[in-house]
């Protein structure tokens, strides 16, 4: 059967915002789960509401939460650092980088297996996990210690490797939307990848999209160019956005090896109006026809519901679970 799923974030409940405890916290995160069991969500998530950062809130904490408490990474830059920083190509959605590398890369205080212990067992539902790519975040951290972008990438990779090993949950999911700009890069993006994914015990996961900074989307370029860094990522499944990509792109992916399962996007998070559930049925149809039922894992948002008002998140989750069924009813 075809499952429905989250991508990750959820947005900030206000009490959260405004009274950050970790009572609130815990109260938010109950909330969060209860609204996707409601809803029918097959593998829920806990909102990634724990990383959510007013300073930087463009992100919802995808890049800062993960580099700022790493050993060896500098808040703070000097004027010629962030002029340096500035020059490269890629940053210009930034204002500052979420930091500099000034040593090598170690956990520091970042405690991933912590965070998912907050939520494990608050639901009976299967669960999903989400880090961000190692790829990504070293594209867009400042770094005057290894002075390579492989070396750092993969310094990355070995620090979340170890903070998610032991990790439990159903789904663990690498979130990457760095590469679907830069194709090139797919080796160096896809072996960062697979190292994180060693330390995972149960199904592994990868989402792929083309950014969702403050709703506006970054990366520009077309599946085509990331067939074969697809086919070199060693997971059981991919979270694709699809509902805001141009109708021509799903026939690029039957290119995609058999081994890799499909997630596809049918619902668009950079808009407020909410499908109906025959629009999003329709996709699914027209998913399954391109490319064969039998390969589509997923349904899902194109990325996380973070910038949404609650009240359309909640929607939007119900219209994916009434569009999965109206599609599975009619193909029985």
């Amino acid at each position: 059967m075809i499952k429905t799923t989250v991508v990750g974030s959820y947005p900030v409940p206000l009490w959260l915002r405004v009274f950050s405890t970790a009572e609130s916290l815990r109260d938010a995160i109950l909330a969060v789960l209860k609204t996707q069991e409601l809803a029918g969500i097959d593998v829920v998530a806990d909102g990634e509401l724990y990383r959510w950062d007013v300073n930087h809130a463009e992100t919802n904490g995808m890049i800062d939460y993960f580099v700022k408490p790493l050993q060896g990474v500098q808040a703070e830059l000097t004027l010629e650092q962030l002029e340096i920083w500035k020059a490269k190509p890629g940053n210009q959605f930034r204002a500052k980088p979420p930091g500099i590398v000034v040593a090598a890369l170690g956990a520091g205080r970042l405690r991933l297996k912590s965070d998912y212990a907050m939520y494990r067992d608050l639901t009976r539902l299967p669960k999903k996990f989400t880090v961000t790519s190692p790829y990504m975040l070293a594209k867009t951290l400042a770094d005057e210690f290894y002075g390579d972008l492989s070396a750092c990438t993969l310094a990355l990779a070995d620090v979340l490797r170890e903070q998610i090993r032991g990790i439990d949950a159903d789904v663990i999911q690498v979130d990457e939307a760095n590469v679907t700009g830069h194709p090139s890069d797919g080796p160096l993006a896809a072996a960062a990848i697979n190292r994180v994914l060693e330390g995972v015990r149960n199904e592994k996961a990868v989402h792929l999209c083309y950014g969702n900074y403050g709703g506006q989307t970054i990366q520009r370029g077309t599946y085509e160019k990331l067939i074969a860094f697809l086919n070199l990522l060693e997971a059981d499944h991919v979270v694709l956005e699809m509902a805001r990509r141009p109708q021509q792109e799903l026939p690029m992916l039957r290119d995609v090896k058999p081994s890799l399962g499909l997630g596809i996007g049918v619902i668009d998070i950079k808009d407020n109006e909410v499908e109906t559930p025959e629009l999003v049925a329709g996709r699914i149809e027209r998913a399954a026809r391109e490319l064969g039922e039998e390969r589509i894992r997923y349904v899902h948002p194109d990325c996380g519901f973070w910038m949404l008002p609650r009240s359309v998140a909640d929607a939007k989750m119900r219209a994916l679970v009434a569009g999965r069924d109206l599609f599975l009813g009619s193909h029985p």
